[in-house]
């Protein structure tokens, strides 16, 4: 972790497309964004890619997305003439998962639902971080109680990473704004009320005046979290 105070510097004081190329100069082909093609995703790929930045992005299909992510990624891809890797989950723990609990045994307790995420997204997750020195999230502030609590730059002993959140003081706002201005593609459920969007047995559009992932495993009063930026 001798490049946290650095990073954090960077990432204070420089424009996040400055911030992100030096980044990559510290960690030349060690820099990996996960996007999910949510809107803040699309807000840094759009970033990445007008700028010309030598950083991979990668996405996590867990099998159970909604045909408009498939649109987004495919109409992304596109746009700015980059490549997307997509990881998916090992068939064997999808076997062995709805064997034990079912095809949509997720509903059914919250160590069901969180066993599901594990299979279908840590776990490939963790396989795309592999080699990996600095991951890139989209994360934000005001998404939910856990995250506002966390650093725009912080040291992951157990992955042994540095996970950079460049958006994580940006407003809900600043990003609609963003993808207006520069005509960023985006999924269009966005548009129906459907804010934070994961799998599609697990989404449902919020009511205004609703917390922005309160569509997010809805039957459930849990942190909101699949387990990707939980750190253990």
């Amino acid at each position: 972790m001798q490049y946290l105070q650095q990073l954090q510097h960077l990432f204070e004081t420089r424009p996040i497309e400055e911030a992100l190329k030096e980044t990559t100069q510290l960690f030349p082909g060690k820099v990996r964004f996960s996007s999910s093609v949510g809107q803040e995703d699309q807000v840094l790929t759009d970033i990445i890619a007008r700028h010309n930045i030598d950083i991979n992005i990668f996405t996590i299909d867990t099998g159970r997305l909604f045909n408009e992510a498939y649109e987004t990624l495919d109409k992304t891809t596109a746009r700015y003439k980059i490549n997307i890797d997509v990881y998916f989950p090992q068939a064997a723990g999808v076997q062995q998962l709805v064997k034990e609990t079912g095809v949509n045994g997720f509903y059914e307790s919250v160590p069901n639902r969180q066993a599901c995420c594990s299979v279908r997204k840590v776990e490939p997750l963790n396989r795309a971080l592999q080699n990996t020195a600095v991951w890139i999230t989209g994360l934000r502030a005001s998404q939910n109680d856990h995250r506002k609590n966390i650093p725009v730059v912080e040291w992951l002993g157990d992955k042994e990473i540095y996970k950079i959140n460049p958006l994580l003081h940006w407003s809900f706002e600043d990003v609609l704004q963003h993808l207006s201005t520069y005509n960023v593609p985006y999924n269009p459920l966005h548009d129906k009320g459907f804010i934070s969007i994961g799998c599609a047995p697990c989404t449902r559009a919020i009511e205004p005046g609703e917390d922005p992932r309160a569509g997010r495993w809805w039957w459930e009063a849990s942190h909101k979290e699949c387990g990707l930026h939980l750190v253990k």
